[in-house]
């Protein structure tokens, strides 16, 4: 595929959305020629009011808002739908019963890129991989391009990339999934864990772990997989594994291509000798989450071909990101972490047991029909108090710390409608040296625009305060 393809092409855009996403697929199209663009969404012209006012100026557009038509999914030549969106829904399946083409940005985005791709997925710790990853990448020179992390658009960074680019692309379950259907993998592909997740979108785990094996699904042999091989289900994949394969662990590795921590240090075997790369304590880094994340960014720096000395002073130079156990500040003695990017129970826990204060936990949320019970647990056990955001994730997350509770125990639960009420109320209950946590363990729609909105709410709450 070239970029001549949507030359006079009649499209449908299935999914505007507020997050600019669909804006991005439609600036794309029209950049390049497209006679005509349907942009089709059940929200209506009022919800999505701010996305529609940055489509003024736009020629060839047609606004199907409120509702959807049969025939811009079987009278176009191509339907590009929103990742959100299944592959069962009754629209997709009557385009492709038609024959008609069904793209995702990321699988538009891998045809018509001509540069190397390192793909990151996992389902927690990917972005915090893929930005670590791009800045080893940066610092060493290497021309690296960021695609597919936040709310960013995917297909206008086609248009930044140098001959010489590496691209570093976050990978979701559900762009996998188009690169399934396309049958593409990326050239350097990197697979955190696999974890419960979006069980409100897939029928169960099976599912959802076969769109993420599209990470690493159609590599060839030349290609390479940096692996998390402390995932158990991860390890029991690697017999089906194609291409070559540098595990990551947080135990010495001593067979095979790997790199891992031992006593306090970083290690690199590759294959024949095992090298010492540089101590955890020169990084910026403190959890074993974050250093299990820098060991996989290190992994591809080494499948890059970044000398030992190149990649030392990189993962030195590194700092945590947004949204991901970002320190905010230091009031009163009492500190401030953001963690809204923990979206699953089990980003909660493991933010929890990072640390080594009492920690007063601000969680909950929506659901995604996921099980709270070992968070339950760990709360109860572990966290001195929890403040809650209000949703259908916080009612469920409430009956299993209550299950570990001893009944004298029960005490009223404080659940918020607003960020700010959340702050104040648990530093009214915190002491010099606690930590004030903000790590949900579940999503963010209803309260919160996403996940960004929320940390962003988190932090503003906290400057507000001080």
């Amino acid at each position: 595929m070239t970029l001549n393809y949507f030359k006079n092409k009649k499209i449908t855009v299935f999914g505007l959305g507020l997050l600019g996403g669909g804006l991005g697929v439609v600036k794309f199209l029209a950049k390049h020629g497209a006679k005509k663009i349907i942009i089709t969404d059940i929200k209506t012209e009022k919800q999505l009011k701010k996305t529609v006012e940055k489509l003024k100026g736009f020629n060839n557009i047609e606004l199907v808002l409120g509702y959807h038509r049969i025939e811009d999914f079987t009278k176009v030549d191509m339907v590009i739908k929103n990742p959100g969106i299944s592959w069962d829904n009754k629209y997709i399946k009557q385009a492709l019963n038609k024959k008609i083409p069904v793209e995702m940005d990321s699988s538009l985005f891998f045809k018509l890129c001509k540069n190397k791709i390192i793909g990151v997925t996992g389902t927690k710790g990917k972005t915090t991989i893929s930005s670590m990853t791009f800045d080893i990448l940066k610092y060493a020179k290497k021309n690296p391009v960021m695609v597919g992390v936040g709310q960013a658009s995917v297909l206008d960074k086609l248009e930044v990339l140098k001959k010489n680019s590496l691209v570093v692309f976050e990978l979701s379950s559900w762009r996998l999934s188009a690169l399934g259907r396309a049958k593409l993998s990326p050239s350097v592909a990197v697979f955190k864990n696999i974890l419960p997740d979006h069980l409100n979108y897939y029928k169960g785990m099976k599912e959802y772990f076969n769109d993420k094996k599209n990470i690493f699904q159609y590599q060839k042999p030349s290609d390479w997989l940096i692996v998390n091989s402390d995932d158990e289900k991860l390890k029991e994949m690697l017999l089906t594994v194609k291409s070559q394969i540098v595990e990551f662990s947080l135990k010495e590795q001593r067979h095979g291509r790997s790199v891992f921590c031992k006593d306090g240090a970083i290690y690199i075997n590759d294959g024949i000798d095992v090298r010492k790369l540089v101590t955890t304590d020169e990084l910026k880094l403190y959890s074993n989450h974050s250093i299990a994340n820098v060991l996989a960014s290190i992994g591809v720096a080494f499948v890059c071909g970044l000398k030992l000395d190149e990649i030392k002073k990189a993962v030195t130079k590194i700092n945590l990101i947004a949204h991901r156990m970002e320190f905010v500040d230091k009031i009163n003695d009492i500190k401030y972490y953001n963690d809204s990017a923990a979206t699953i129970p089990q980003a909660s826990i493991a933010a929890i047991e990072s640390f080594n204060k009492p920690v007063i936990l601000i969680a909950g949320g929506s659901d995604k029909n996921l099980d709270f019970s070992e968070l339950g647990r760990v709360i109860a056990k572990k966290v001195k108090g929890v403040v809650f955001l209000k949703g259908e994730a916080t009612e469920k997350l409430i009956k299993e710390i209550k299950k570990n509770m001893p009944e004298r125990e029960h005490t009223k639960f404080e659940i918020k409608d607003s960020m700010r009420k959340a702050v104040e109320e648990a530093t009214r209950c915190a002491e010099a040296g606690d930590i004030i946590l903000l790590s949900p363990g579940s999503a963010s729609f209803g309260v919160f625009a996403n996940e960004f909105d929320r940390g962003d709410r988190f932090k503003n709450a906290v400057k507000n305060f001080k």
